[in-house]
This record gives C-alpha cells, sequence and structure tokens, in this order.
C-alpha cells in the first residue's frame, strides 16, 4: 500500500510543478491579472488562477489511483470517489469564475459562492461521504440520522473551506499549512489504518496524500518570490479535500480503543487540531465583525499574519511563524496517536510558548512597537498574497468572510 501512495504522490506533485508555470504564462498572456488594491498585500498585478494546476494534479493523482492495485478496494463498490471528483469540479468552477471576475473588478456575491460550496457538500454527501457517527467528549458516540449526517457533511464542507479561505493572506501560506495539516492527517490516518480502525477502502488517506502533493507541487512558485496565487479556486478546492478527507476518516468509526489519548478515539475532533491556526483565525475574524456590526463578508486587516506583520515580522517570517505553530498542532495529534502517551503536551506546550515569546519579543517586533517604522530584517516585499475574499492571494468562500 505504502508503494501506491508514493506513486500517487509523485504523480499529483509533479503534475501540479509542471503545469503551475503554464498556467501563470497563460494568465499574463491573457492579461488575467488582480491589480494591487487597498485591501491586498501584493504590489504588482499577479495570476490568480493557480487552482487550476492544483486541480490538474489532484485528478492526475485519482487517475493513477484508479489504475494501482492497491486502491482497488477504494474505488471498487463505492460511490465516494466519482462524488469527490464531481464535488472538487463543482467547488473549483465556483472559485475559478470569482477569480476571473476579481480581474473585472467584484468577484462572485458571498451568497452566490455559499450556494456553490452548499452544491460542492451536498454532493459529497449524495455520494456516501457523510458523517455517520458523531463523538461527544465524555458522553460517548452518536449516531447520526440520514437528514441531520446530511446538514452536518455540508457545513463541514463550508467550515473547511472558509477556514483555509481566511488564512489565505500571505505568499506560502494558506498551501503552506494546508500541506502540514494535510502530511499530518495522512499519517494519522494511516495509524488507525494500521490498528484496524478504518475500514477496508478509505478514502481518507488518499485524500489526504493528494492535497499534500498539489500543495507541495504549487509551494515553489508562491512562496519565496511568489509568480502566481492559488486564489478562490485553489483555496475552496483545498478546502473541500481536507474536509472528505476528514469526513472520510472521523465520520465513519464507531470503535474505540482503550489506553489510546483522546484525540486517538475521537478522530472526528482531529481537524479541530491540525487545523487549528486557520480555524483560530475564522472564530476570531467572525466575532471581530460582528462586534462591530460588520458583515460576516466585510474585509478586513485584523487576520493573525496582519497582526504578525504589524508587530514588525516580515511576510516571510510570519508565515513561517504559523507553518511552524500549524506543525506544533499537528505533533500535538500525532505523538499520543504513534505512542499512546500524551505526555507530548509538555514538550510542545514549551516549544508553543518558547514560539510566542519569539512572536512578541522579536527585535523587529520590539521596533514596531516602538515606533519605528523600518521593517524587519526579512521584511522585503514579497509579491503576492491578498487580504480578500481571496486567499493567499485570495479565495474567500462562505459568506466571502474575506480575509
Amino acid at each position: 500500500m505504502t508503494g501506491g501512495y508514493i506513486a500517487v504522490f509523485a504523480v499529483s506533485f509533479l503534475t501540479t510543478l509542471a503545469l503551475t508555470p503554464l498556467v501563470r504564462r497563460f494568465a499574463l498572456r491573457r492579461n488575467l491579472l488582480v491589480s494591487p488594491g487597498e485591501r491586498r498585500v501584493h504590489e504588482k498585478p499577479m495570476p490568480n488562477l493557480g487552482g487550476i494546476a492544483m486541480l490538474a494534479g489532484v485528478m492526475a493523482g485519482m487517475l493513477v489511483a484508479v489504475l494501482v492495485s492497491d486502491f482497488e478496494d477504494v474505488f471498487q463498490s463505492s460511490t465516494g470517489p466519482l462524488g469527490i471528483v464531481v464535488a472538487a469540479v463543482v467547488i473549483f468552477a465556483v472559485g475559478l469564475l470569482d477569480d476571473v471576475r476579481k480581474v473585472h473588478g467584484e468577484g462572485v456575491s458571498a451568497p452566490a459562492k455559499l450556494a456553490g460550496i452548499v452544491l460542492a457538500g451536498s454532493i459529497l454527501s449524495l455520494a456516501g461521504v457523510s458523517t455517520i457517527f458523531f463523538r461527544v467528549p465524555f458522553l460517548g458516540i452518536f449516531s447520526l440520522t440520514p437528514d441531520l449526517s446530511a446538514f452536518l457533511t455540508v457545513l463541514w464542507v463550508a467550515g473547511m473551506a472558509n477556514a483555509i479561505n481566511f488564512i489565505d493572506g500571505l505568499d506560502g501560506l494558506a498551501a503552506g499549512i494546508t500541506a502540514i495539516a494535510a502530511g499530518a492527517f495522512f499519517l494519522y490516518s494511516l495509524r488507525l489504518d494500521d490498528v484496524g480502525v478504518l475500514a477496508s477502502g478509505n478514502i481518507g488517506p488518499l485524500l489526504a496524500v493528494m492535497t499534500l502533493a498539489a500543495c507541495l507541487g504549487f509551494l515553489p512558485f508562491n512562496f519565496r518570490e511568489s509568480h502566481i496565487m492559488m486564489g478562490d479556486g485553489g483555496a475552496l478546492l483545498l478546502g473541500l479535500l481536507m474536509a472528505a478527507s476528514t469526513i472520510s476518516v472521523g465520520g465513519s468509526t464507531d470503535t474505540e480503543f482503550s489506553g489510546q489519548s483522546f484525540f486517538f478515539f475521537a478522530p472526528l475532533f482531529i481537524p479541530l487540531v491540525i487545523l487549528g491556526v486557520p480555524m483560530i483565525d475564522t472564530a476570531f475574524a467572525i466575532v471581530r465583525r460582528a462586534s462591530r456590526r460588520a458583515g460576516v463578508a466585510t474585509a478586513d486587516k485584523e487576520h493573525l499574519h496582519h497582526r504578525l506583520m504589524r508587530l514588525g515580522h516580515g511576510r516571510r517570517r510570519s508565515v513561517i511563524i504559523l507553518w511552524t505553530w500549524t506543525a506544533l498542532l499537528s505533533g500535538l495529534v500525532l505523538y499520543p496517536t504513534y505512542t499512546g502517551r500524551g505526555d507530548a503536551v509538555v514538550p510542545l506546550g514549551i516549544a508553543g510558548l518558547a514560539l510566542l515569546l519569539f512572536t512578541i519579543f522579536h527585535p523587529g517586533a520590539r521596533l514596531a512597537r516602538n515606533g519605528d517604522d523600518r521593517p524587519a530584517a526579512d521584511g522585503a516585499p514579497l509579491a503576492g498574497g491578498e487580504d480578500e475574499p481571496t486567499g493567499e492571494s485570495s479565495s474567500r468562500t462562505v459568506p466571502k468572510v474575506g480575509a
């Protein structure tokens, strides 16, 4: 099975890596560029169609999986894979339309975008990729009725897509965080599979490895010297893939194992930890706008990455800090899962505190608090990323709680 995952990863990664510069060239020739604006961080017109290459990478990986005998159980008797493919195309099309319209002005309206996301989530549910079991800490496991199962599935897709979308405000931020999350969730899923928790043919690990590959294939063109942004198409696609993967793993089993940490037998809540950074950012954004009596679609510059930059960190350092935080949260899940011991909280807590202290007391941060406007050492402008309802350069989702 490991060989099959390696093959899928390689094809998805190489396809995304090869197509991203071609998509950029196409966008430049057609003048499909998003101009700088007061709500956007990039400082020159940028292509925002990188999601096209990411979708191609995922589809190429899915095709390889169909041809590899290791995944025969995944495709033999389930409509899940077909539903995921259709839902991915639908949600990507909604984001791509928004990206193209942004080139000429305003993007797709928040209600229209939400309708597209709900449609994609509904397709997943109809195809059988749905939350069947819901785990509540200390209260046990609840088997959901079909109606409630469908509702929670759509809600989860919308929430995950929004979370990815919100964090997409600086070059490499959304792709990097999602890569870390997908990689951690893949390892977590493999562990559950090894101990017999997952049913044969569960598609969750396969989706996670394809998501990881697509993000890593895109990052070289979007981090150090950004040349292209993933746009709403890419961000919404990543959100749907992570939602489908976590639903497949977390909502598909009622098996419990004694002696394991809470996180081990509450897989439904693992995404809340692994995707902690964007989830927390989403929650803060909603509360912040509600307190100001502003609509959830109102863009602002109060997200975590903006606050880090105001502390004096350069864009690249801000991204790396948030990557590190996501990795720490992922480790918090993986360590007890693989060892059966929960004492990882102590070293990871210390590491998290060290990161927090670095964030607040770094020399660049002190300069900013003292009123020095000079950028941090690594703060030279990096073209790319934007803070609009479109991530990393943009990709807002559900009622565009814009970035």
